[in-house]
């Protein structure tokens, strides 16, 4: 049996192709990701961008409409992806994906590129609490790339700066249009730009860091959403949050899709 899970975000749309295999005497079924597919969507919309990214995901891994017994979708966008069985809460699916990957994880951290938020999981990969920063992009991935782009840095070579710094610069500014303006001060200071970028993303990981704390930091932590490539947050986000380790998923923008996927299966009769 095929599942599909689509994660309409901000940015961009992914969608998670799961194949539920049966094993001979084992208690529960299997799953193996058939097929994952990001789309940027650039001047589309977020109809045509879902039907975009999941017809690509399709092409991809040989797999016909008629074979994918159900669609789930999760994301701001969810409710415009006209052929999806149903959609899920961001924290449902992100808690899914993640526990799914790591059966130990019991506090999720999602920082994508306009929103951020922390979920407390229970074994099952249920969310049971969360805490999100929906009205403001400061705990996002939309902050840094800003400020990036101030630097003159792209995203990656922002994060891999911050790892050559070991100065706390204190950022006051709570929004993103301020907060360039302190940046424009920190480089007519003659601030050095990687200590500027550490700055940056020890600022974000802060906030990222209090919203977690509101649903309490238990057990193992993971990471998931686009901001898990960003090496400089990952490392400013186990300061913050005073842990020797983050969980980081090889696809970290992938697991919400994952976990709709999931769930998509759980709930075919």
């Amino acid at each position: 049996m095929i599942t599909a899970g689509i994660d309409m975000g901000s940015r961009s749309v992914k969608v998670v192709l799961l194949e539920q295999i049966k094993i001979e005497g084992a208690k529960e079924p299997s799953f193996a990701v058939k097929k994952a597919h990001l789309m940027m969507p650039g001047d589309l919309d977020a109809d045509q961008a879902a039907e975009a990214a999941f017809s690509a995901a399709l092409a991809e891994a040989g797999v016909s409409r008629d074979q994918v017994k159900s669609i789930f979708a999760t994301g701001a966008g969810r409710g415009q992806v006209a052929f999806a069985t149903e959609g899920v809460t961001e924290m449902t699916a992100g808690a899914r994906g993640a526990v799914f990957m790591y059966p130990q994880a019991r506090t999720v951290v999602d920082v994508g590129a306009e929103e951020g938020r922390g979920i407390k999981t229970d074994p099952a990969g249920k969310a049971i609490d969360f805490a999100g920063n929906e009205k403001c992009a400061a705990g996002a991935g939309s902050f840094a790339e800003a400020m990036s782009r101030a630097l003159q840095l792209s995203l990656k070579e922002f994060g891999e700066a911050s790892l050559k710094s070991d100065k706390s610069i204190p950022m006051n500014a709570q929004c993103t249009v301020f907060a360039e303006s302190e940046v424009v001060s920190l480089i007519h200071s003659s601030t050095p730009k990687e200590d500027i970028a550490k700055a940056v993303l020890d600022a974000v990981a802060s906030r990222v860091c209090a919203m977690v704390r509101r649903v309490g930091i238990e057990g193992n932590v993971v990471l998931i959403g686009g901001m898990g490539h960003n090496p400089g947050f990952v490392q400013s986000l186990k300061t913050a949050m005073d842990v020797d380790e983050v969980l980081l998923p090889e696809l970290p923008e992938f697991v919400s899709a994952l976990g709709c996927a999931l769930i998509a299966a759980e709930r075919v009769h």
